[in-house]
């Protein structure tokens, strides 16, 4: 294979983000066709991409030999059977996380890809963002001592979709909003959490509370580590100041800070005695350079015949620590994985 062609399931926000890394940016691989089950969405992305072919189905996508790949960028609840289906048609899959619902979801996909010898990365751009690479690098070489403790939050300012108030839909925040985190933490960490415990509540969308008395809209979430590393998870839906994301490692010599809620660097000084700067709208452009960085990796996995930069494996890992904290901030006590 010379050139691998991509199709995007999910024509949605992140979707759009790969689609348009494939229209130039991924050397030896471009993307040829869409589908999202609302006609008018995949009709629009297309043209937008500049592409003719879009589908209504995902089995319409399997069912085209000049695929070589899809992009699965879908609420959560799909993801394992897409995935499933497109390993079957070996197809290579990239899978925006949350991988799946559960951890046996999971270990359907991993073995379906396995099976059918195609290549299954998970969408933690994060670890692709070139401030987290060079953390990684400073913390091998003992810049900051021994790792003590890592922090990541993640608050984001859209109102959440009416399917996410229902945790058994989504699992909640902490699958939609801190997988990244929790996959941030654990790669820093290198060990796997043994514990945890978290606590939620809803204070931003008061209005769905007797709706869905589970929902929550703001978490916290502490564990450890079996290297004996701390670690602290933050998430927020709805904040509306601004897209915030930033991590901080701290060793017994040290401390690496990562993350910027400032989006430019112009500071106004008012007459007013005021300091205004503008702060970070969107994930988007936060980790643009990394989402690029992890869909090259993609396709060097596949043309190379190489492992994947993040696998199902920690894809799975992360789900086991959603489902660990949502049964945490349901039972308040401390959860053993």
């Amino acid at each position: 294979m010379r050139e691998v062609k991509v199709c995007l399931i999910g024509s949605g926000r992140a979707g759009m983000v790969h689609a348009h890394n494939y229209t130039g940016s991924v050397p030896n691989a471009r993307i040829i066709a869409v589908c999202d089950p609302v006609e008018e969405t995949a009709k629009n992305a297309a043209e937008e991409l500049g592409i003719e072919q879009y589908y209504t189905d995902y089995r319409d996508v399997l069912k085209n030999d000049e695929i070589n790949a899809v992009y699965i960028v879908t609420p959560t609840k799909y993801h394992k059977e897409i995935a499933v289906a497109a390993a079957q048609a070996k197809k290579h899959i990239f899978c925006e996380k949350p991988m799946a619902m559960n951890e046996e979801e999971c270990d359907e996909m991993i073995r379906a890809a396995d099976e059918n010898n195609v290549k299954l990365q998970i969408g933690f751009m994060r670890r692709f963002d070139e401030s987290f690479q060079e953390a990684k690098r400073m913390i091998a070489e003992g810049e900051i001592g021994e790792i003590v403790l890592v922090k990541s939050h993640s608050r984001g300012p859209s109102k959440p979709k009416e399917w996410m108030y229902d945790i058994k839909k989504s699992n909640g925040p902490l699958a939609e909003v801190s997988s990244h985190d929790i996959d941030t933490v654990r790669w820093f960490a290198e060990s796997e959490l043994e514990s945890v415990y978290a606590i939620g509540g809803n204070f931003r969308n008061k209005e769905i509370a007797e709706q869905y008395p589970d929902f929550y809209d703001n978490v916290i979430m502490t564990g450890e580590f079996a290297n004996g590393i701390h670690a602290c998870v933050e998430g927020a839906q709805y904040v509306q100041y601004g897209y915030d994301a930033r991590v901080e490692i701290l060793g017994t010599k040290g401390v690496i800070c990562l993350g910027d809620i400032h989006e430019k660097k112009i500071l106004t000084c008012t007459p007013n005695h005021e300091l205004k700067r503008p702060t970070t709208r969107s994930w988007k452009f936060l980790f643009k350079d990394a989402y690029l960085a992890e869909d090259r990796s993609f396709i060097r996995a596949i043309l190379n015949n190489t492992p994947v930069e993040c696998s199902g494996l920690d894809g799975k890992m992360a789900v086991r620590i959603v489902k660990a904290g949502n049964e945490s901030i349901v039972n308040k006590k401390i959860v053993k994985l």
